[in-house]
């Protein structure tokens, strides 16, 4: 007899599919294209709140039908059970425009995951809509029955999303967290002379990997790991943002301000943590972690 494959080897792989890479491909292609860079993209993203707002917002759905599930088995008025499910329906079409937005910006082996998420939830939306008109028409216990289907399929759905965000770190910080990797304090960087004129440059300090910006005896010290999935910003680009100079990251166009790291455009939504610079009279680069 063959081993039992348990959910997280299940989900394993999918990671590794190459099935459905073609429709994955056109679809995030599609979605790029058609919502490009701007305030929309960021609201979707949670680049004004600094988290996702994906996972509130599905939680909100699958909390509504869950609760339309106890009413059922409780044998409460139908009136509740069709407000909760019409509530769940409504907060779908928003959670499932923060969700394709995040997931056209994922890595290939993200996206594979998340398009199954994507199905599941689709054919749970179908179901409790099917639910829906079946208890308006009066139809109680088809309603009932289409609604425990929806539940169980929302529940692998919602299942893949956790294995995204927590086995495959989608949405979570990457920028590496310096308050506890470099000590307080200042720290011997590089010589000034050694820092080319305005091109970034990865540097070394301890266990992390810095974005280093010289621009005369100005210097700009970001981490260099984009908090979004980790993309080496001092490949970026460097761009000005309303007056604000910033670098865009090579891989998802994240955009964060160089004076402060805080993010201008996602998909990051946490900001590249700042060090503070200083130059000593023999012409040391020496950096700390932002205060602010």
């Amino acid at each position: 007899m063959g081993r039992f494959a348990g959910p997280v080897a299940l989900a394993d792989r999918l990671e590794k599919s190459k099935a459905m890479d073609k429709p994955v491909r056109v679809l995030a292609k599609a979605v790029r294209q058609r919502l490009r860079p701007g305030r929309l993209r960021d609201m979707l993203h949670g680049v004004p709140l600094g988290e996702p707002v994906h996972p509130p917002l599905a939680t909100v759905s699958l909390g509504c039908w869950l609760s339309t599930a106890v009413l059922d088995l409780a044998g409460a008025d139908p009136r509740a059970a069709r407000l909760l499910l019409a509530t769940g329906l409504v907060n779908a079409l928003p959670t499932a425009a923060a969700g394709l937005t995040d997931w056209s910006s994922l890595h290939r082996e993200q996206q594979r995951v998340g398009f199954v998420h994507m199905l599941s939830n689709l054919t749970a939306i179908g179901l409790f809509s099917a639910s829906l008109l079946a208890r308006v028409r009066g139809s109680e216990r088809p309603g009932r029955a289409l609604s425990y289907a929806g539940l169980a399929v929302g529940g692998l759905g919602a299942y893949l999303g956790g294995h995204l965000a927590y086995r495959q770190a989608a949405g979570a910080n990457h920028a590496p967290q310096v308050t506890h990797l470099v000590p307080l304090g200042w720290h011997d960087l590089c010589l000034l002379r050694d820092l080319p004129e305005g091109r970034p440059v990865a540097r070394r300090l301890g266990y992390i990997q810095l974005f280093v910006l010289r621009r005369g005896e100005n210097v700009s010290v970001l981490a260099d790991r984009c908090p979004h999935l980790a993309g080496p910003l001092h490949q970026g680009t460097l761009v000005m943002e309303n007056g604000d100079p910033c670098v865009v990251c090579p891989w998802h166009g994240s955009t964060f301000r160089l004076v402060d790291g805080s993010v201008k455009h996602g998909p990051a939504t946490a900001p590249a943590p700042m060090f503070e610079t200083r130059l000593r009279r023999d012409g040391t680069v020496q950096v700390r972690p932002g205060l602010t």
